[in-house]
């Protein structure tokens, strides 16, 4: 099973973000990978465990407030650097990690290439987050607008967490049968797929239901 680990607020992101996903290594997994944003999008991930993704972090640009990290269970692709999470869109407007299947990928991932769309994994999650930029470009929508239309093209199974550059102080979550859960601080929000990496920051937590979605401001 995959793991999913987001936070939004005033501390710093990543040491929270790594010690969620090792708390969530008992869900098994074959690579990890974090996003951060600080003014542009910082995406590390790595084949491997979350003690290798620590490795390839050391030293980098680790400084931002907000984030989201995965640890990833291989359905579409091998397990390698490229196929783990977080997913950028194309054009660089999304950042999306992503417990689940999306059975009718190759159906979208084929529209998306006759729109120009090119890809770098064998995962159906970049179909996802390029399906998600392509409605917010075309349409010229706002994230959540895009992201609920977008969703309505897709079958299958989701745990969502969604970062659009355009709009920094927010988190995107959404549900359809994979658990997702948001914790409440103060001034400060947490996700993840369960409350295991949550307990320790928050007992304020609320679970979404199917086809629920957050919208996860900083101060709100």
């Amino acid at each position: 099973m995959c793991g999913i680990v987001g936070y939004i607020g005033k501390k710093q992101a990543y040491p929270i973000i790594i010690n969620g996903l090792k708390r969530l290594e008992y869900r098994g997994y074959d690579s990890a990978g974090v996003a951060l944003w600080n003014n542009q999008s910082l995406i590390y991930k790595s084949k491997g465990k979350v003690s290798d993704l620590e490795k390839l972090v050391l030293g980098q640009d680790i400084n931002a407030t907000i984030g989201i990290g995965h640890t990833r269970w291989a359905t579409h692709g091998e397990p390698n650097d490229v196929n783990a999470h977080p997913h950028m869109s194309m054009n660089g407007k999304f950042v999306l990690i992503h417990n689940g299947i999306i059975e009718n990928y190759s159906q979208l991932k084929n529209k998306l290439k006759d729109r120009g769309y090119l890809f770098k994994s064998e995962t159906d999650t970049e179909v996802l987050v390029n399906l998600i930029e392509y409605v917010y470009l075309n349409e010229k929508l706002d994230a959540e607008t895009a992201v609920r239309m977008a969703l309505n093209k897709v079958i299958g199974a989701y745990g969502l967490v969604i970062f659009c550059v355009d709009e920094p102080d927010k988190l995107i979550a959404a549900r359809k049968s994979s658990p997702l859960v948001v914790g409440v601080g103060k001034c400060e929000y947490f996700i993840a797929s369960d409350a295991t990496p949550i307990i320790e920051h928050t007992n304020s937590v609320i679970y979404l239901n199917d086809n629920d979605m957050a919208i996860i401001k900083r101060n709100e």
